[in-house]
């Protein structure tokens, strides 16, 4: 049986630190090494993932950008990518601009590199997303490019945009029936009068990522580990729903089971713990 093992990194994998661990890092790259198959799946980008998972090691590819994506660690490249078609990108970026947002455009280059597009003037809250992504690597920004208006660009995967709650609200529903897009909208958590809109290709979802990967590796079983509410539908398609103890509200009762917290290494030692026991069933 080939038991593949797939973990969100916010508040599950990762610590109060928003670090993995040295004992996560450590049991998890010992069990990769052994050929369990172990993998992430976040909304991140490889620019901060690789920071992150920088000593850890993972065997198979990692599920980026809500599943937009994989990230071949080894080859350092994106594959499985699932661009939006022109028409639809084009749509969304009409919609911002009678809406009065300016989103940030991700384009794929090369199969290694996103260019960040923006144009017009920045709020604060884009200005603070940019300055804490600025000086990474695998990610560069460009501002006011007038190529970036004249129409859709070739690679675009993403169209991002935060700001004031109401106006981001109304674009993505101006946007929602559009079934040539997977589009996602959700106020922060710290302060309700800003929100987030992602528009991705129709179809994406880190749920869906997992089947292509599961399939992909010939996995048997799939064992999916998470605490937010954007983690339910890899919990619908997983065999088993693990939700660590600080996962949120109406989280805990969608799981098959729970474990302890993410500051506790919890993640990792469950599924050494799986590990030990596919051995005894084998």
């Amino acid at each position: 049986m080939r038991h593949l093992f797939v973990t969100d990194m916010d508040g599950t994998l990762l610590g109060r630190d928003s670090l993995v661990s040295a004992r996560s890092a450590e049991i998890v790259s010992r069990l990769s090494r052994e050929g369990v198959p172990v993998t992430v799946a976040t909304a991140r980008t490889p620019a901060t993932v690789e920071v992150l998972l920088e000593n850890t090691y993972i065997n198979i590819p990692a599920i980026v950008m809500t599943g937009a994506a994989l990230w071949d660690r080894a080859a350092q490249r994106y594959t499985d990518v699932m661009y939006p078609r022109a028409e639809a990108v084009a749509r969304v970026m009409e919609c911002c601009r009678k809406g009065g947002v300016n989103p940030f455009v991700y384009v794929l280059r090369d199969d290694a590199m996103l260019e960040v597009y923006h144009n017009g003037r920045m709020n604060s809250r884009e200005w603070k997303f940019y300055e804490e992504r600025c000086g990474l690597t695998r990610k560069r920004f460009i501002f006011d490019d007038p190529h970036a208006s004249d129409g859709p660009m070739e690679g675009t995967v993403l169209i991002f945009a935060v700001g004031e709650g109401r106006g981001i609200e109304a674009v993505a529903s101006e946007l929602a029936g559009d079934a040539r897009l997977s589009v996602s909208c959700y106020r922060d958590i710290f302060n309700q009068e800003v929100a987030y809109m992602e528009v991705f290709a129709g179809g994406v979802s880190k749920a869906a990522a997992i089947r292509r990967l599961a399939g992909r590796i010939g996995a048997d079983r799939v064992t999916v580990y998470g605490d937010n509410l954007n983690d339910l539908p890899m919990f619908a398609v997983a065999d088993e729903a693990v939700a660590v103890a600080n996962a949120m509200p109406g989280v805990g009762e969608k799981a098959d089971r729970r474990i302890g917290a993410n500051y506790d290494d919890a993640v990792a030692l469950d599924i050494a713990m799986c590990v030990r026991a596919d051995g005894l069933r084998g």
